[in-house]
């Protein structure tokens, strides 16, 4: 998926909540298995870095290709965004 694309299927997914709009208290890293990418629902490879963390309320992990998790965090804290739970 192109950056631009997938950009603007980030704000949609944070703008409806099927993104969380808080922070993710800790985020670890490690090779891909398979997982869902939270952000662009593509499968996150072997041999692809997977960014994994447990939502704010512990509800539920969440999966991001890097460059998913590195947008979706820059556009969660772009101003409009109201957190979804403790920052």
């Amino acid at each position: 998926m192109d950056k631009s694309a997938l950009r603007v299927l980030i704000q949609l997914k944070l703008n409806d909540g099927r993104l969380p709009n808080n922070s993710i208290p800790r985020v670890w890293g490690g090779p891909g298995h398979g997982e869902t990418c939270l952000a662009c629902d593509e499968i996150v490879l072997q041999g692809q870095l997977l960014m994994e963390g447990i939502s704010f309320d512990a509800s539920s992990g969440v999966h991001f290709h890097v460059q998913c998790f590195y947008l979706w965090d820059t556009l969660r804290k772009a101003e409009g965004h109201q957190a979804s739970g403790p920052a």
